[in-house]
């Protein structure tokens, strides 16, 4: 006879359908694979009990989800640290480092500077690679680009993975797929990708999900990311986040910012703002 209500899988274990108990011999009980909270003897006591079992089922599994969400992700992907000095890049990683095609190693604008001043600048400051007297020109192709970024993403890399998510999300040379967009995103985020969480708490916050937009955003701003600490800025005057909230983000960005100076960051910024004084 089927039971009126689900048998959490930690406190007995019997069958959440049929009532059988489970032992090593005759009876091996499955746990739910979505919510973890039940078990089954029997793939048919699993199907007849899903009516009952759906929504108590489907909240457990977005609880589970949020907690690996929200819980993963708090430190900076391995790859925004600079391999030369390690310390980890500014934000937004692309402005703040250029990236050797030889060895594909992303290397810090302070490194660069102080390579520049040491009067290394005909070879790869990394693996030594000297640099090609010209470069070819490819032509774009934005499938073909979309094919081998997936593959990317498919190895693991976290830039490939927030690369689809902005893509898919922000419908750039893609067909808009707001949801696979998100998923990208969620995966890059979970791995310490700021950029990503900063996205989606921004995605939350145009839902009207403050206070998932807040938890997105606190993590990205803790991660270093200054958009983020404007956000939550604007949600603290517009009472969506607390004093605490937003003094503990402050404090965060900070920690992150102090972590990311060098002497030759410094030096970099000062031949880029001489540039940019050149120019006018």
């Amino acid at each position: 006879m089927a039971t009126n209500h689900c048998v959490p899988a930690a406190a007995a274990d019997v069958c959440a359908n049929c009532g059988r108990e489970g032992s090593s011999d005759a009876v091996k009980l499955k746990k739910c694979t979505a919510c973890l909270l039940v078990k089954y003897c029997s793939v048919d006591c699993q199907k007849a009990h899903r009516k009952q079992h759906k929504r108590i089922c489907k909240k457990r599994a977005a609880e589970l989800e949020d907690e690996q969400l929200y819980g993963q992700g708090h430190e900076r992907a391995e790859r925004d640290s600079c391999p030369i000095c390690t310390l980890p890049i500014p934000l937004p990683v692309g402005t703040n480092a250029g990236i050797f095609l030889c060895c594909m190693k992303r290397i810090c604008d302070g490194c660069s500077a102080a390579a520049g001043k040491a009067g290394v600048s005909h070879h790869c400051l990394f693996c030594r690679t000297p640099f090609p007297g010209s470069q070819n020109g490819v032509q774009m192709d934005l499938r073909k680009a979309v094919e081998l970024t997936e593959e990317a993403a498919e190895l693991g890399s976290v830039e490939a993975l927030f690369n689809l998510g902005h893509w898919y999300a922000e419908r750039v040379g893609v067909e808009v797929d707001v949801t696979k967009g998100i998923k990208f995103l969620n995966k890059a985020a979970m791995q310490g990708d700021a950029e990503s969480r900063y996205l989606l708490g921004m995605h939350e916050f145009e839902k009207c999900n403050y206070d998932r937009a807040l938890r997105h955003l606190m993590i990205s701003a803790k991660l270093g990311h200054e958009l983020s600490v404007e956000a939550i800025k604007i949600l603290f005057k517009n009472r969506l986040a607390t004093k605490k909230q937003y003094t503990e983000t402050l404090r965060g960005y900070q920690d992150a910012v102090e972590e990311m100076k060098s002497h030759d960051r410094d030096l970099a910024k000062k031949i880029e703002s001489g540039r940019s004084s050149r120019c006018w």
